[in-house]
């Protein structure tokens, strides 16, 4: 036999087998196919069913290397700051990223559910949509469906924040501006997304009951109804801290920054809660309430409040039905939960109802009572007069203390009636105490709260805040805020000695264990402090007593603690705390702003009393920094409170000053806020060193006396003082420029006419020799 036609291998002797008829004559061919491939190679049609984490299939692994690198691409731009761009004349910032996320969106077509339950694409898809224009969006929405994709695992998280990002192109869209479509070979219409959001909640009402308790599709779900309804107080409540569970959210803060990668589009540091949205959106959300009303009994409601995956969405959708007036009717959701007490409002207002052990069990459940502060606070008036009376009333001292409890009731307190209020104060006259002790002063600040709203029985109030903290004679009620924010009785509070209040410095130090904790201003006696200083004026005066009362070194560390330093800006703020009160507060740190404004939150503090200050008290308090200008010019935080304050201009111009105060003064007006601060190009003035002040523009009148020659007293002069004054002028703002300018210009023209009217021996060679004799 030729080489050619010889076979490798070992050689085999051929048996003979018995010839056996075939049954079926089609099977000897697939037989004969098997028989020759490997027997690891199955074909696609003989699999059952996709496998759930993939059920669209795999990801090719080029195509995942790929879309690594766009992940690295798209963070790196997220991360950049604005200033840190190519802001180059001649080319577009965005053009590069736009021509990438083209590219990188073509390259995802026809692979979206694939990428979407991948577990390394599926955030790189959530990532690109913060990036996703109009247009884009409402063609990814088309090749998905969701839902499968909302009980993926991965999957889910792409289509919640697809309905994040797609609030902006809805709004728009119900304003009747549509992008600009490119001219395409492709024929159909393509759906606008408002209408694919209404396609998207019909394919999902059928299964609505059952995604209610599925662990992934919950969390979309709760999108989906803020998105649908964005009106409802729910935008502002919980819902945004609820999107995600725990878990998800410390694994998407690791993912780093998700925003849109163009510097022109600012949407997605804003959550807009009264954007407009179209009337068929409101009606897909109440269809998801009646669906889940229609299809579930009274017990199964009841049951969803006490599941961790079901109550936060169950909180969201009791919020959608009191939002669209369906909460008050019986039979509702809220009145299931409610064990039909919506129902008895209805039959008989009067009835007496026995507590109901499934509430009094959301009262203390960690889980649940995050639904019953929802139904609390959104429950008709005739129902929540039932609910006060059947399961408060009568255990609020019980309640006030509860770990859980109390935030419950700290949100009913919300809602109590001038009648309500004295009962409720009544009944925990004798346990303030305990509430203090266990510091849980949830109640006791909601109770301020709520009397400062309906002004009524403030001085009851007054009383239980003295009595919690033990201030029964009037001389010991100087000791309220320094009592008070470290949440101790006088008597605890004088035993331990505290150290005065500590500093920022001491506060970072102590969280290194090396100052007591307990001495430290608590963030819970601040809020109470704050409260209590919007009192009507008789009353909040207790807080402004003890505020005065304090030495002028205890008032300075109070005000250079980031916790405590809270309590004087709303002094600032308070409508009823009077005038004069924050004028002698003012006037009581002159001698020590340069102590106090040595710090980042004095310095703040200090600005807020500037603010404050009528250009008289601002003279003050320039006046008594002279002294102390070479002591802010080496503090880091006290340069910046010196530039405000201008006493370089102060020194040689005061009547100039005098008049930028006052010109600066009447634009910011009365008030006391952050945002009517002076800002810092109106009000920080260069000093001679400085290298701004090379650019600074002269007026016309200058340039005149420029363009003459110059003799030897103007080259001495401009020298010297002649470029000082023009920096300092050119520092002022609005009208002050050109008047500032031209008196200064005059100034120095009167100066120089005196001199040369004055008789000189011999000129100026004279004139030098007698200013050596001297």
């Amino acid at each position: 036999m030729p080489n050619e036609n010889r076979k490798r291998g070992k050689k085999h002797k051929k048996t003979q087998e018995p010839s056996q008829p075939s049954r079926d004559t089609n099977q000897a061919p697939q037989n004969a196919e098997h028989h020759n491939r490997p027997s690891w190679i199955v074909p696609a049609q003989e699999l059952e069913e996709p496998h759930p984490e993939a059920p669209f299939g795999y990801v090719d692994p080029d195509i995942k290397a790929y879309f690594r690198t766009v992940d690295d691409q798209i963070r790196t731009w997220q991360q950049e700051r604005p200033y840190e761009e190519d802001q180059a004349t001649d080319l577009d910032p965005n053009e590069a990223k736009r021509i990438f996320l083209v590219a990188a969106l073509s390259e995802m077509s026809e692979k979206e559910k694939q990428l979407a339950t991948d577990p390394d694409c599926s955030v790189v898809l959530e990532r690109m949509a913060h990036s996703m224009d109009d247009f884009v969006r409402r063609v990814y929405q088309v090749t998905c469906r969701y839902e499968a994709l909302v009980k993926h695992r991965f999957a889910s998280h792409v289509c919640q924040t697809l309905f994040t990002v797609a609030a902006d192109t809805v709004s728009r869209e119900t304003k009747g501006i549509y992008p600009s479509v490119a001219d395409s070979k492709d024929k159909g219409e393509l759906r606008t997304l408002t209408r694919l959001i209404l396609d998207i909640c019909e394919e999902l009402t059928p299964a609505f009951t059952s995604l209610v308790m599925d662990p992934f599709a919950s969390h979309v779900l709760r999108a989906l109804l803020l998105l649908l309804s964005p009106t409802s107080s729910a935008a502002s409540h919980k819902a945004q801290s609820n999107m995600r569970s725990k878990k998800s959210s410390a694994w998407k803060a690791r993912q780093g920054t998700m925003k849109s990668v163009f510097a022109d589009d600012k949407s997605y540091d804003r959550v807009d809660s009264t954007r407009a949205v179209a009337n068929e959106f409101h009606e897909a959300a109440i269809r998801f309430v009646r669906v889940l009303k229609s299809e579930l009994s009274d017990n199964e409601v009841r049951a969803l409040a006490a599941n961790k995956v079901a109550s936060p969405l169950l909180q969201l959708i009791l919020e959608v039905e009191a939002d669209h007036g369906e909460s008050s009717l019986p039979d509702s959701l809220m009145d299931h939960v409610l064990v039909g007490i919506i129902t008895i409002c209805y039959r008989d207002p009067d009835e007496q109802l026995e507590a109901s052990d499934y509430l009094v069990t959301l009262l203390r459940d960690p889980t649940s009572s995050h639904l019953l502060e929802t139904m609390v606070s959104r429950c008709p008036d005739p129902a929540f007069t039932i609910l006060w009376a059947t399961y408060f009333r009568g255990k609020l001292a019980r309640l006030a203390t509860h770990p859980v409890a109390n935030f419950v009731v700290a949100k009913a307190a919300d809602r109590l009636n001038p009648t309500q209020l004295k009962g409720a104060l009544e009944e925990l006259e004798s346990s303030w105490n305990k509430v203090i002790g266990s510091a849980r002063t949830g109640v006791l600040r909601a109770m301020i709260d709520r009397a400062c709203t309906l002004r009524a029985h403030e001085k009851d109030i007054c009383q239980a805040v003295c009595n919690a903290f033990e201030l029964v004679q009037p001389k010991d009620r100087s000791h309220l805020v320094s009592c008070v924010l470290v949440l101790k009785p006088l008597r605890e509070y004088m035993a331990t000695e505290p150290t005065k209040h500590i500093s920022e410095d001491a506060r970072q130090s102590s969280e290194k264990g090396k100052v007591d904790n307990s001495k430290e201003p608590k963030v819970q006696g601040a809020l109470i402090l704050q409260s209590l200083l919007r009192l009507n004026e008789p009353h909040c005066m207790m807080v402004t007593e003890s505020i005065k009362s304090l030495p002028t070194e205890d008032l300075i560390l109070l005000s250079q603690n980031p916790i405590s330093s809270r309590v004087i800006d709303v002094l600032f703020d308070s409508e009823t705390v009077p005038f004069k009160v924050k004028r002698a507060l003012v006037m009581s740190l002159i001698g020590h702003y340069h102590t106090l404004v040595d710090d980042r939150i004095g310095s703040r503090v200090g600005d807020r009393c500037w603010a404050f200050a009528d250009p008289y008290l601002r003279e003050k308090i320039a006046r008594s920094l002279v002294a102390h200008e070479q002591f802010l010019a080496a503090s880091y935080f006290g340069k910046f409170f010196a530039r405000n304050i201008n006493l370089y201009l102060l020194q040689r111009r005061p009547d100039e000053w005098r008049e930028l105060q006052s010109q600066s003064k009447s634009s910011t007006g009365p008030t006391t806020s952050p945002s009517a601060l002076p800002s810092a190009p109106s009000a920080i003035v260069q000093r001679p060193n400085s290298d701004d002040a090379e650019v600074s523009h002269p007026s016309k009148t200058s340039k005149k006396r420029r363009s003459r020659p110059e003799d030897e007293i103007d080259a001495v002069f401009n020298a010297s003082l002649g470029a000082k004054v023009k920096r300092t002028a050119v520092s002022a703002t609005g009208s002050s420029d050109k008047l500032v300018v031209q008196k200064s210009d005059q100034d120095l023209q009167d100066v120089l006419g005196a001199i040369r009217a004055a008789p000189s021996d011999g000129g100026g060679g004279g004139r030098g020799k007698r200013q050596k004799k001297s």
